[in-house]
Protein backbone atom coordinates (compact mmCIF):
# COMPACT_ATOMS: atom_id res chain seq x y z
CA UNK A 1 0.00 0.00 0.00
CA UNK A 2 1.12 3.56 -1.14
CA UNK A 3 2.07 6.02 1.46
CA UNK A 4 -0.48 8.76 0.50
CA UNK A 5 -3.21 5.31 0.88
CA UNK A 6 -1.76 4.79 4.49
CA UNK A 7 -1.93 8.71 5.42
CA UNK A 8 -5.02 9.11 7.48
CA UNK A 9 -7.90 11.31 6.07
CA UNK A 10 -7.97 14.49 7.91
CA UNK A 11 -10.82 14.06 10.46
CA UNK A 12 -11.33 10.44 10.04
CA UNK A 13 -11.07 8.16 13.32
CA UNK A 14 -10.99 11.60 15.04
CA UNK A 15 -12.26 11.55 18.88
CA UNK A 16 -14.83 13.20 19.53
CA UNK A 17 -16.64 15.03 22.70
CA UNK A 18 -18.99 12.22 23.11
CA UNK A 19 -16.37 9.43 23.33
CA UNK A 20 -14.81 11.45 25.83
CA UNK A 21 -17.49 11.67 27.73
CA UNK A 22 -19.21 8.26 27.62
CA UNK A 23 -15.64 7.13 28.93
CA UNK A 24 -15.05 9.20 31.60
CA UNK A 25 -18.90 9.04 32.70
CA UNK A 26 -20.28 12.13 32.39
CA UNK A 27 -22.15 14.55 30.00
CA UNK A 28 -20.67 16.29 26.88
CA UNK A 29 -22.04 19.72 28.64
CA UNK A 30 -19.37 18.52 31.35
CA UNK A 31 -16.74 17.70 28.91
CA UNK A 32 -16.81 20.74 27.14
CA UNK A 33 -17.17 22.80 30.39
CA UNK A 34 -13.73 21.52 31.21
CA UNK A 35 -12.19 23.35 28.59
CA UNK A 36 -13.81 26.03 28.40
CA UNK A 37 -14.94 26.82 32.42
CA UNK A 38 -12.70 24.81 34.35
CA UNK A 39 -13.69 26.06 37.91
CA UNK A 40 -17.36 24.91 36.94
CA UNK A 41 -16.67 20.98 36.93
CA UNK A 42 -15.63 19.56 40.54
CA UNK A 43 -12.19 18.46 40.89
CA UNK A 44 -12.98 14.50 40.72
CA UNK A 45 -14.54 15.43 37.24
CA UNK A 46 -11.72 17.23 36.55
CA UNK A 47 -8.96 14.57 37.16
CA UNK A 48 -11.46 11.85 35.38
CA UNK A 49 -11.62 13.41 32.62
CA UNK A 50 -7.90 14.75 32.22
CA UNK A 51 -7.05 11.13 32.21
CA UNK A 52 -9.18 10.44 29.23
CA UNK A 53 -8.19 13.30 27.34
CA UNK A 54 -4.73 12.16 27.47
CA UNK A 55 -5.07 8.30 27.62
CA UNK A 56 -7.24 9.19 23.99
CA UNK A 57 -5.35 11.75 23.27
CA UNK A 58 -8.29 14.06 22.40
CA UNK A 59 -8.12 17.72 20.92
CA UNK A 60 -11.00 19.97 20.94
CA UNK A 61 -12.20 20.55 17.37
CA UNK A 62 -12.48 24.65 18.24
CA UNK A 63 -12.85 25.38 14.45
CA UNK A 64 -16.27 23.66 14.45
CA UNK A 65 -19.47 25.92 13.91
CA UNK A 66 -18.25 28.29 10.71
CA UNK A 67 -14.82 28.51 11.15
CA UNK A 68 -13.69 25.49 8.84
CA UNK A 69 -12.61 27.95 5.75
CA UNK A 70 -9.47 28.88 8.15
CA UNK A 71 -8.56 25.15 7.99
CA UNK A 72 -5.57 24.49 6.30
CA UNK A 73 -4.17 27.59 5.76
CA UNK A 74 -2.19 28.02 9.37
CA UNK A 75 0.65 25.88 10.52
CA UNK A 76 1.70 25.53 14.38
CA UNK A 77 5.28 25.77 15.53
CA UNK A 78 6.25 25.39 18.88
CA UNK A 79 9.77 26.51 20.29
CA UNK A 80 11.61 26.24 23.20
CA UNK A 81 12.67 30.08 23.84
CA UNK A 82 11.42 32.67 21.11
CA UNK A 83 13.76 35.30 22.61
CA UNK A 84 16.50 33.07 22.13
CA UNK A 85 18.39 33.93 18.90
CA UNK A 86 19.63 30.15 18.56
CA UNK A 87 15.94 29.48 17.06
CA UNK A 88 15.31 33.46 14.83
CA UNK A 89 16.85 31.90 11.67
CA UNK A 90 14.91 28.78 11.75
CA UNK A 91 11.39 30.52 12.46
CA UNK A 92 12.44 33.46 9.81
CA UNK A 93 13.64 30.43 7.09
CA UNK A 94 10.21 28.31 8.11
CA UNK A 95 7.92 31.50 7.78
CA UNK A 96 9.01 33.27 4.63
CA UNK A 97 8.98 29.76 3.15
CA UNK A 98 5.57 29.14 3.61
CA UNK A 99 4.47 32.29 3.15
CA UNK A 100 5.21 32.10 -0.57
CA UNK A 101 2.78 29.42 -0.83
CA UNK A 102 -0.26 31.29 1.13
CA UNK A 103 0.42 29.70 4.76
CA UNK A 104 1.26 31.24 7.99
CA UNK A 105 2.60 30.44 11.07
CA UNK A 106 1.60 30.52 14.29
CA UNK A 107 3.96 30.53 16.87
CA UNK A 108 4.13 29.43 20.63
CA UNK A 109 6.99 29.29 23.01
CA UNK A 110 6.99 26.44 25.62
CA UNK A 111 10.33 27.86 27.15
CA UNK A 112 11.74 23.85 27.82
CA UNK A 113 8.63 23.03 29.38
CA UNK A 114 6.94 19.87 28.60
CA UNK A 115 3.76 20.77 29.94
CA UNK A 116 3.74 24.08 28.23
CA UNK A 117 4.61 22.81 25.14
CA UNK A 118 1.46 20.16 26.07
CA UNK A 119 -0.85 22.44 25.97
CA UNK A 120 0.78 24.96 22.92
CA UNK A 121 -0.14 21.47 20.66
CA UNK A 122 -3.17 20.52 22.75
CA UNK A 123 -4.55 24.92 21.43
CA UNK A 124 -2.63 24.00 17.80
CA UNK A 125 -4.28 21.24 17.22
CA UNK A 126 -7.71 22.45 18.42
CA UNK A 127 -7.39 24.70 15.26
CA UNK A 128 -7.11 21.90 12.81
CA UNK A 129 -4.07 23.34 11.40
CA UNK A 130 -2.32 22.51 8.43
CA UNK A 131 0.59 21.17 9.74
CA UNK A 132 2.41 20.90 13.20
CA UNK A 133 5.90 21.51 13.91
CA UNK A 134 8.25 20.79 17.24
CA UNK A 135 11.51 21.14 18.72
CA UNK A 136 13.30 18.28 19.86
CA UNK A 137 12.02 14.96 20.65
CA UNK A 138 11.12 15.42 24.15
CA UNK A 139 7.41 15.44 24.86
CA UNK A 140 5.04 14.85 27.89
CA UNK A 141 3.26 11.47 27.16
CA UNK A 142 0.03 12.86 26.37
CA UNK A 143 1.60 15.31 23.53
CA UNK A 144 3.17 11.69 22.47
CA UNK A 145 -0.50 10.54 22.32
CA UNK A 146 -1.85 13.62 20.54
CA UNK A 147 1.42 13.10 17.93
CA UNK A 148 0.40 9.91 17.08
CA UNK A 149 -3.38 10.72 16.42
CA UNK A 150 -2.91 13.97 14.96
CA UNK A 151 -4.12 13.91 11.21
CA UNK A 152 -1.85 16.33 9.97
CA UNK A 153 1.80 16.01 9.15
CA UNK A 154 4.30 16.65 12.58
CA UNK A 155 7.79 17.52 11.69
CA UNK A 156 10.48 17.44 14.93
CA UNK A 157 13.35 19.96 13.94
CA UNK A 158 16.53 21.03 15.54
CA UNK A 159 17.01 16.97 16.74
CA UNK A 160 17.77 13.63 15.10
CA UNK A 161 15.96 10.72 15.85
CA UNK A 162 15.68 8.01 12.68
CA UNK A 163 13.15 5.64 15.22
CA UNK A 164 10.46 8.05 15.45
CA UNK A 165 7.30 8.58 13.07
CA UNK A 166 7.58 12.22 12.70
CA UNK A 167 9.57 13.62 10.35
CA UNK A 168 12.90 14.25 11.46
CA UNK A 169 14.87 17.50 10.54
CA UNK A 170 17.81 18.43 12.45
CA UNK A 171 21.29 17.09 14.02
CA UNK A 172 22.46 14.87 16.64
CA UNK A 173 23.14 16.66 20.19
CA UNK A 174 25.32 14.08 21.41
CA UNK A 175 27.29 14.34 17.97
CA UNK A 176 27.55 17.95 18.35
CA UNK A 177 29.39 16.88 22.37
CA UNK A 178 31.73 14.44 20.79
CA UNK A 179 33.03 16.94 18.42
CA UNK A 180 33.32 19.59 21.23
CA UNK A 181 34.95 17.12 23.42
CA UNK A 182 37.61 16.01 20.17
CA UNK A 183 38.26 19.48 18.68
CA UNK A 184 39.60 20.67 22.33
CA UNK A 185 41.93 17.54 22.84
CA UNK A 186 43.36 17.96 19.29
CA UNK A 187 44.12 21.78 20.46
CA UNK A 188 45.99 20.12 23.48
CA UNK A 189 43.79 20.83 26.28
CA UNK A 190 43.35 17.92 29.00
CA UNK A 191 41.07 19.24 31.40
CA UNK A 192 37.81 20.02 29.63
CA UNK A 193 34.88 21.02 31.88
CA UNK A 194 31.43 21.09 30.22
CA UNK A 195 28.70 23.94 31.25
CA UNK A 196 25.13 22.41 31.50
CA UNK A 197 22.15 25.49 30.64
CA UNK A 198 20.39 27.14 33.58
CA UNK A 199 17.46 26.80 32.05
CA UNK A 200 16.48 22.96 33.44
CA UNK A 201 14.38 21.58 30.85
CA UNK A 202 16.80 22.06 27.67
CA UNK A 203 17.70 18.57 27.38
CA UNK A 204 18.59 18.81 24.21
CA UNK A 205 22.19 20.49 25.94
CA UNK A 206 22.16 17.54 28.54
CA UNK A 207 22.53 15.37 25.23
CA UNK A 208 25.39 17.90 24.53
CA UNK A 209 26.64 17.09 27.37
CA UNK A 210 26.29 13.36 27.14
CA UNK A 211 28.56 13.31 24.01
CA UNK A 212 31.41 15.52 25.73
CA UNK A 213 31.12 13.03 28.72
CA UNK A 214 31.39 9.65 26.04
CA UNK A 215 34.30 11.21 24.79
CA UNK A 216 36.16 12.58 27.19
CA UNK A 217 35.93 8.49 28.95
CA UNK A 218 36.99 7.26 25.96
CA UNK A 219 40.11 9.28 25.80
CA UNK A 220 40.92 8.62 28.79
CA UNK A 221 39.85 11.46 30.42
CA UNK A 222 37.86 12.38 33.75
CA UNK A 223 34.44 14.29 32.51
CA UNK A 224 33.85 17.60 34.81
CA UNK A 225 30.28 18.94 34.37
CA UNK A 226 29.26 22.10 36.28
CA UNK A 227 25.32 22.66 36.80
CA UNK A 228 24.59 26.58 37.11
CA UNK A 229 22.11 27.29 39.71
CA UNK A 230 18.56 26.69 38.03
CA UNK A 231 16.81 29.95 36.45
CA UNK A 232 19.90 32.19 36.65
CA UNK A 233 20.03 34.43 33.73
CA UNK A 234 22.49 32.88 30.95
CA UNK A 235 25.10 35.77 31.76
CA UNK A 236 24.66 34.99 35.59
CA UNK A 237 25.13 31.55 35.11
CA UNK A 238 28.42 31.65 32.88
CA UNK A 239 30.05 33.69 35.13
CA UNK A 240 28.99 31.59 38.18
CA UNK A 241 30.70 28.54 36.40
CA UNK A 242 33.64 30.70 35.33
CA UNK A 243 34.27 31.40 38.79
CA UNK A 244 34.18 28.28 40.20
CA UNK A 245 35.38 26.39 38.00
CA UNK A 246 38.37 28.55 38.05
CA UNK A 247 38.94 28.40 42.15
CA UNK A 248 39.40 24.92 41.69
CA UNK A 249 42.72 23.43 42.85
CA UNK A 250 43.20 22.43 39.43
CA UNK A 251 41.11 24.40 37.42
CA UNK A 252 40.23 23.50 34.07
CA UNK A 253 42.38 24.45 31.01
CA UNK A 254 39.16 24.12 28.38
CA UNK A 255 35.17 24.72 29.16
CA UNK A 256 32.52 23.97 26.40
CA UNK A 257 28.99 26.33 27.32
CA UNK A 258 25.75 24.45 26.26
CA UNK A 259 25.13 27.97 24.72
CA UNK A 260 26.85 31.45 23.67
CA UNK A 261 25.04 33.49 26.01
CA UNK A 262 26.57 31.11 28.84
CA UNK A 263 30.05 31.07 26.87
CA UNK A 264 29.74 34.72 27.39
CA UNK A 265 28.94 35.30 29.82
CA UNK A 266 31.75 33.08 31.28
CA UNK A 267 34.44 34.73 29.04
CA UNK A 268 33.48 37.92 30.41
CA UNK A 269 33.72 37.21 33.96
CA UNK A 270 37.21 35.53 33.32
CA UNK A 271 38.44 38.57 31.83
CA UNK A 272 37.36 40.82 34.81
CA UNK A 273 39.63 38.38 36.97
CA UNK A 274 42.36 38.64 34.78
CA UNK A 275 42.43 35.78 33.22
CA UNK A 276 43.95 35.07 29.51
CA UNK A 277 41.49 33.92 27.17
CA UNK A 278 42.36 31.44 25.69
CA UNK A 279 45.83 31.00 27.90
CA UNK A 280 44.32 30.29 30.59
CA UNK A 281 41.42 28.85 29.97
CA UNK A 282 39.74 28.23 26.46
CA UNK A 283 36.08 28.72 25.87
CA UNK A 284 33.81 27.02 23.47
CA UNK A 285 30.01 27.82 23.11
CA UNK A 286 27.30 26.97 21.32
CA UNK A 287 25.12 28.62 18.49
CA UNK A 288 27.07 31.19 16.63
CA UNK A 289 25.15 34.11 18.03
CA UNK A 290 25.23 37.07 15.91
CA UNK A 291 27.70 38.59 18.97
CA UNK A 292 30.26 35.69 19.10
CA UNK A 293 32.22 37.25 16.45
CA UNK A 294 32.02 40.52 18.27
CA UNK A 295 33.53 39.14 21.63
CA UNK A 296 37.03 39.89 22.47
CA UNK A 297 38.51 37.57 21.88
CA UNK A 298 36.17 36.24 19.80
CA UNK A 299 34.40 33.18 20.44
CA UNK A 300 34.82 29.52 19.34
CA UNK A 301 31.75 28.38 18.83
CA UNK A 302 29.37 25.26 17.15
CA UNK A 303 27.28 26.70 14.80
CA UNK A 304 23.74 24.89 14.48
CA UNK A 305 21.97 24.59 10.62
CA UNK A 306 19.68 26.69 11.95
CA UNK A 307 18.37 28.34 8.29
CA UNK A 308 18.11 25.12 6.94
CA UNK A 309 16.13 23.53 9.32
CA UNK A 310 13.51 26.21 9.24
CA UNK A 311 13.70 26.02 5.01
CA UNK A 312 13.54 22.16 4.99
CA UNK A 313 11.16 21.93 7.39
CA UNK A 314 8.71 24.40 5.61
CA UNK A 315 9.64 22.36 2.28
CA UNK A 316 8.92 19.07 3.69
CA UNK A 317 5.21 20.12 4.86
CA UNK A 318 4.38 21.74 1.91
CA UNK A 319 5.62 18.40 -0.30
CA UNK A 320 2.89 16.99 2.37
CA UNK A 321 0.51 18.91 1.99
CA UNK A 322 0.71 18.80 -2.01
CA UNK A 323 0.27 14.79 -1.82
CA UNK A 324 3.65 14.17 -2.34
CA UNK A 325 6.08 11.78 0.01
CA UNK A 326 8.61 14.20 1.98
CA UNK A 327 12.25 12.55 2.78
CA UNK A 328 11.33 11.89 6.33
CA UNK A 329 14.92 11.36 7.64
CA UNK A 330 16.80 15.14 7.23
CA UNK A 331 19.87 15.14 9.11
CA UNK A 332 22.08 18.27 8.50
CA UNK A 333 25.71 19.19 9.60
CA UNK A 334 26.98 21.80 12.83
CA UNK A 335 29.59 23.45 11.68
CA UNK A 336 32.92 24.23 14.24
CA UNK A 337 33.52 27.91 14.12
CA UNK A 338 37.40 28.58 15.14
CA UNK A 339 37.68 31.75 16.50
CA UNK A 340 39.98 33.08 19.00
CA UNK A 341 38.98 31.83 22.16
CA UNK A 342 40.00 28.18 21.88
Amino acid sequence: MSDDKQRKRRGAGRVTLSTVAKQAGVSAITVSRYFNQPEQVSPERRERIATVVNALGYVPNLVAGGLASARGKIVGMVIPNISGPIFANTIQGFSDTLSRHGYQLLLASSYFDIQQEESAVRAFLGWSPAALVLTSHFHSEATEKMIAEADVPVVETWDYRPERSPLQIGFSHVEVGVSAARYLYAQGYRRIAFVQNSASGDFSALERRDGYAATMTELGLQPWVFAPQAGLAPFEAGKQAMTELMAAPQPPDAIVFANDNLAAGGLLAGQRAGLRIPQDCAVLGFGDYPFAQMLMPSLSTIKPPALEIGVLAATRVLESLAGGTPQRLNLLDCQLIERESA
